[in-house]
């Protein structure tokens, strides 16, 4: 996984060595940038207090893939209108991610789509208490990134996070984040050297 380079040696053996061996459970999000003139954001989700996986926490559009899916960018997409109302028609995929697993055992696949605003979006209650935006540059910023590890039930846990304003992103949705920042920069092309 890309983002294990970012870690010191001991973090990404935690990372690595925390995940649940496989088989892993199917599941996609779309990582939706909204191609605002003023800049690109990035949308995102807090998902409902109840839930049973992940409750109250910062995500991505997303979930388990279902037989009838015809894939799991299929899933993304399906997955983006029930939750937040996002049309596959309001939304470009251009790529996507490496695979994430999760500590709970799903083998997230991450979909990076472009969306024409203006949107109209409506949370579906019983999985999203709110919807947001957060600026692309602010995500992409590396100063911005955060990562460690911390103890839970006697494992040593990497994390990655990313804190905006009131928002606390973190666990797969920062890891999901830090990637395509990863994905980015090895992208990026390199200046030729100047003529001597």
């Amino acid at each position: 996984m890309a983002i294990a380079r970012l870690l010191s040696g001991d973090e990404a053996r935690a990372f690595l060595a925390d995940r649940p061996p496989a088989p892993h459970r199917p599941a996609a999000v779309l990582v939706p940038i909204v191609d605002h003139a003023t800049g690109p954001t990035v949308l995102l989700t807090r998902r409902a207090g109840h839930l049973a996986h992940h409750p109250g926490q910062v995500s991505f559009p997303g979930g388990r893939c279902e037989p009838e899916d015809a894939g799991p960018a299929d899933t993304a997409l399906r997955e983006a209108r029930e939750e937040t109302g996002l049309t596959a028609d309001r939304v470009d995929l251009i790529g996507r991610l490496d695979d994430y697993i999760t500590v709970t055992g799903f083998r997230v696949t991450p979909f990076v789509g472009v969306v024409a605003p203006p949107l109209s979006l409506r949370p579906d209650p019983t999985e999203v208490e709110s919807i947001f935006e957060v600026p692309l540059a602010f995500l992409m910023d590396p100063v911005n990134h955060q990562h460690g590890v911390r103890e839970k039930d006697g494992k040593h846990r990497a994390y990655f996070a990313i804190p905006y304003e009131n928002h606390y992103i973190w666990g797969a949705t920062a890891g999901i984040l830090i990637n395509l920042y990863t994905v980015l920069q090895d992208a990026a092309p390199t200046a030729d050297p100047l003529p001597s």
